[in-house]
């Protein structure tokens, strides 16, 4: 069985050497590049020198993540699998490998679980790691909580005080009638505001817009 080619590009070159030669006392695995300069890597992409199975990449390079777009280059160009590395738990980062085509994420203290991961991704098989899961749970969290506050802003900039405290009291259980004895308004005013609501909403009904409303956390 042919040994797996492995590349390695990592800034820190006592790690570098370090980390080549730990893999390279495994029997299957062999490291045909490994470099600490993006340039230099570049420039075997350009020459076709990089012929691998694997690269692991490191995201930060000389105090930026240039392997990121590093990733993306690599897998566009060779087809290899890369596995991003970093000392550092960038949680923004791990979605931008993830997006430039990394397969798994591998935190650099945990060294010794390199080699499993190159085999697994050698075989297209790799799983995500738990450190890298998490972040990415960690992350989904984040954009959704931000996806809610985007939605309750724009349903904050639609409705008018005056509606919103409408809405309230439809979600109290008031009839409109109710709602134009309390506000002492007349029934008219308050089917017309109820309209204006339900055009810039797109609701069927004046309880699901209420129900909205409050899903959003406007009240």
């Amino acid at each position: 069985m042919d040994a797996i080619k492995v590349g390695i590009v990592e800034d820190d070159k006592d790690w570098l050497r370090g980390l080549r030669a730990y893999l390279e006392k495994q029997p299957d695995i062999e490291v045909v590049f490994a470099s600490d300069d993006k340039v230099e890597t570049r420039e075997a992409l350009a020459s076709g020198r990089l012929e691998v199975d694997v690269v692991l990449m490191d995201i930060m390079l000389h105090g930026e993540p240039e392997g990121v777009q590093l990733a993306e280059e690599v897998t566009a160009a060779t087809g290899a699998r890369v596995v991003m590395l970093t000392s550092m738990e960038e949680k923004e980062l791990i979605f931008r490998s993830f997006q430039a085509g990394a397969i798994d994420y591998q935190i650099k203290s945990d060294f010794e679980a390199l080699p499993n991961a190159v085999r697994a991704a050698a075989r297209r098989e790799a799983p995500i790691s738990p450190a890298a899961a998490e972040r990415m749970r960690e992350e989904f969290r984040r954009l959704k909580q931000l996806e809610r506050e985007f939605e309750k802003k724009k349903l904050q900039d639609l409705i008018t005080p005056s509606e919103l405290e409408l809405l309230k009291l439809i979600d109290k259980g008031y009839t409109q009638t109710e709602i134009a004895n309390r506000l002492v308004l007349s029934i008219r005013t308050i089917k017309n505001h109820v309209n204006h609501i339900l055009k810039k909403l797109g609701s069927k009904g004046s309880k699901e817009a209420a129900r909205e409303a409050k899903e959003k956390g406007l009240f």
